[in-house]
């Protein structure tokens, strides 16, 4: 961090602008403290987007903060309201049922910082539950949010998970926590939704200024700001998904309620991360109809800004904003076979790329390769030992062998020496995966009582790319159980 100069938790500066928009867009609502409250986890570099000092995390007044037992003075916490579409259904009335603004921080780089609380009790948008995260979900948002951010993705930060002995009930009797995250702002697709269809225009113009002024002051030099904002988040969605899918990440519940307008991935439910490549794959049980399936991450992103489009049509016109929409696919693409380019070694582009690379995950398909290790040890050997060494992997073999005969005389052409070969393709494509059994097995022993395995899974997944000495077993394949884990929305 430099210079920076790092401070105690009562040294917050808070400045809440989403609270001044008044309580059409939020109701002020406390945290429901949870009983004897436990730190579980911290992150020491989110701790730092406040310019704190991570010792902090060791004083009794930190967990007390961060288990709804007391606040900031200058904190105002609220309950945001918004709506959204959920599995193609709109929902009209949604909000913050288990979380709460705590405030705004403003940083000493100037940078803003929403302090969310995650399971903080119940709020009028609760709509009848209890308003609570067990410690399950928040572990797995912890460990998704830090570990998509060590891998370069764009997403929302989680600060700590703080346990308790408060009971709550989902499938089974579990006990309640509490999961403060961060991001630059916790508006949604649905909050602008929520607005357009109550007729609110008024207020959706409110809530246009807000976020134009905070979150998109460039697009205020524009002679249309909403049409430069909504094509600003048209670009940032197709950079995310393209990473999301280039890394195998499936996000499980791409409700429009739970698409951040900045572009991070946000909302962490029954998340996973590719094992064998299957691009059909779900990972959320719940899902009957594979709506949110691997592959339709592109197509679903696609509909869920057609969504928010849709709430901007009283200020811009329908056909503009058409013409931004059809920008996605496009600029996905572009993005995508970048990325993919990198992971296979390759620095220049040419003709035949993308066919490359279909062709190999239509040979990973139904062959068990697993997805992620593929290509970090595609890397670990010149292009021609590499595939002789993977060929094993594929029930293809005639097909594999055309592929990697294509792929060894596609990588030739960019003439890289060997080390440089490892060195560039071990910087994108990471030894350690945030594998689900990998996190059922924290999560067990945090139920009992051992955090110890959470941390060092999150320290390990904090250098994903690095060969860590001792963490061998984190970068194994995982056991036939491991890729059969079933986790629903509660997870």
């Amino acid at each position: 961090m430099g210079c920076q100069i790092l401070k105690r938790l009562t040294e917050l500066t808070f400045d809440n602008r989403f609270a001044r928009l008044g309580d059409a867009f939020s109701t002020a609502v406390l945290p429901e403290p949870i009983e004897q409250p436990r730190l579980v986890i911290t992150s020491p570099s989110a701790m730092t987007l406040l310019d704190l000092d991570p010792a902090e995390a060791q004083t009794p007044e930190f967990t007390q903060l961060f288990a709804g037992h007391k606040l900031w003075s200058t904190a105002e916490s609220r309950a945001m309201v918004y709506s959204g579409h959920q599995f193609g259904q709109y929902n009209p009335r949604l909000g913050d049922g288990r979380g709460l603004l705590l405030g705004e921080v403003l940083n000493d780089a100037g940078d803003y910082w929403d302090l969310h609380l995650k399971g903080a009790g119940q709020t009028p948008y609760s709509r009848g539950a209890d308003g609570r995260a067990v410690l399950r979900s928040s572990i797995r948002e912890f460990l998704a949010s830090e570990y998509l951010h060590a891998l370069g993705i764009p997403a929302s930060r989680a600060l700590c998970v703080t346990a308790s002995s408060t009971p709550v009930w989902r499938e089974r009797k579990e006990n309640a926590a509490m999961l403060l995250r961060l991001a630059p702002s916790h508006v949604r697709f649905g909050h602008f939704e929520y607005f357009f269809y109550t007729k609110q225009h008024d207020q959706l113009k409110t809530l246009l200024d807000h976020v134009l002024s905070s979150h998109f002051p460039e697009a205020l030099q524009q002679s249309e700001p909403t049409a430069a904002f909504f094509r600003t988040v048209v670009e940032r969605n197709a950079e995310l998904i393209a990473k999301w899918q280039a890394y195998g990440f499936c996000h499980g519940v791409m409700n429009s309620d739970n698409m951040s307008i900045l572009g991070i991935t946000f909302d962490f439910g029954p998340y996973a991360f590719l094992d064998d490549f299957d691009a059909q794959h779900i990972c959320n049980h719940s899902d009957d109809t594979g709506r949110y399936s691997f592959s339709n991450q592109v197509p679903i992103a696609h509909w869920n800004l057609a969504a928010l489009a849709q709430a901007l049509t009283p200020f811009v016109a329908v056909e503009q904003l058409r013409e931004t929409l059809d920008l996605f696919l496009p600029l996905y693409q572009t993005h995508y076979l970048d990325l993919m380019r990198r992971r296979l070694g390759l620095t220049s582009a040419a003709d035949g790329d993308q066919q490359l690379v279909e062709r190999l995950l239509q040979l990973m398909q139904g062959s068990a390769v697993d997805y992620s290790l593929f290509f970090r040890r595609l890397g670990e050997q010149p292009a021609e030992q590499a595939v002789a060494g993977l060929r094993d992997e594929f029930i293809d073999l005639a097909g594999f062998d055309q592929w990697a005969n294509d792929y060894c005389a596609r990588s030739a052409l960019d003439g890289l020496l060997p080390d440089k070969r490892q060195l560039r393709m071990h910087a994108v494509n990471p030894l350690y995966v945030l594998r689900n059994y990998l996190a059922q097995q924290a999560i067990e022993a945090a139920e009992s009582g051992d955090y110890s395995p959470v941390r060092e899974l999150h320290a390990v997944l904090s250098q994903p790319f690095a060969d860590q000495p001792g963490m061998q077993a984190y970068a194994q394949r995982p056991p036939q159980w491991g890729k059969h884990l079933e986790i629903s929305c509660s997870s």
